[in-house]
């Protein structure tokens, strides 16, 4: 079961940024501590968000080794 929601999350969340970057095409330049970067659509931003955030996760889980079973000495 918890390996269905792992896969359904990131799935959804990638179909509806997919649908968000179709639907609204808009450049917007972001400004961040008075630098301003390329104007990208919505949907790029999002999805870099979305990858940085996921493979930030990844990153810290591995770290601090969440996830990994404990053997049990006995």
């Amino acid at each position: 079961m918890v390996k269905l929601v792992v896969v359904i999350i990131p799935a959804v969340l990638v179909v509806a940024i997919a649908i968000l970057s179709v639907q609204n095409a808009t450049l917007i330049p972001l400004t961040f501590l008075n630098a301003t970067t390329i104007a990208l659509p919505v949907g790029i931003w999002l999805a870099f968000g979305l990858g940085a955030g996921m493979i930030g996760t990844a990153l810290l889980l591995s770290l601090f080794g969440f996830g990994k079973a404990k053997s049990s000495r006995l």
